[in-house]
């Protein structure tokens, strides 16, 4: 059975003060299971980057509380004030972009942040080519970013998420950059990560054609996080 990896409850985030209070995220209540890939979808401006990084302990809800795993984290102020500690230990990070240094060759890249955090120079490399394997491209292990192309790039940057071995992953838009066939075999690639490496997924995306190949939709819809609808909805 899959255990709860993510629990939300009442999640509020304002911006502003007075009479310039703004709500971007009113009340959010849901929960994700390891295993499980989801899709966050919102119109431009709905707050659906927001909301990730309030998950991802980036950005600091106005109220509410956040568990991750079995531990709460947030209740109505951070539980463990190193949110960064939280963050190293917890969360993989994808992004539109995939950031990785220009200077640095494949292995460094995913080997810098497990390094920096206390990890052997040995067993960081040993897990980066372990990854490298899983995803087919460890032929390019020593190879510089600009050497690969963009969906080789993207692999990369999902390794290094993958490096510090987080039960969560927040993807922020990962496909946006991308042509349709590199697309899909990005999200069929965190969903096979959710299933064989039991993580959670939560995925920000605008493009519909990846709907049919998540687990479930949440959809922010006037400031709240209506309960997750089918497969087969589409935008509004």
């Amino acid at each position: 059975m899959n255990k709860q990896s993510i629990r939300v409850e009442n999640l509020v985030k304002s911006f502003g003060k007075g009479d310039s209070l703004v709500d971007v995220i009113d009340k959010a209540s849901f929960s994700v299971e390891t295993g499980e890939l989801i899709a966050l979808i919102a119109p431009s401006g709905a707050g659906k980057t927001t909301l990730l990084m309030m998950i991802g302990c980036v950005e600091e809800p106005t109220s509410g509380q956040i568990w991750l795993g079995d531990e709460k984290v947030y209740d109505n102020k951070w539980l463990n004030k190193d949110t960064r500690k939280i963050r190293r230990e917890k969360i993989g990070f994808i992004f539109q972009a995939h950031y990785l240094i220009p200077f640095l060759n494949i292995i460094d890249n995913i080997t810098l942040l497990p390094q920096t955090s206390g990890q052997s120079k040995e067993e960081s490399e040993k897990v980066a080519m372990e990854l490298l394997k899983y995803f087919d491209i460890s032929e390019k292990a020593l190879a510089m970013p600009s050497q690969l192309s963009g969906g080789q790039n993207q692999r990369v940057a999902i390794a290094r998420a993958l490096a510090n071995k987080p039960k969560i992953i927040l993807a922020d838009e990962p496909t946006a950059a991308l042509d349709n066939e590199r697309s899909i075999s990005v999200v069929k690639m965190l969903k096979k990560i959710a299933i064989e490496q039991n993580v959670a997924v939560i995925m920000v995306t605008h493009d519909e054609a990846m709907l049919p190949l998540c687990d479930r939709i949440l959809k922010i819809e006037n400031k709240k996080v209506v309960s997750s609808i089918s497969k087969d909805s589409t935008f509004v």
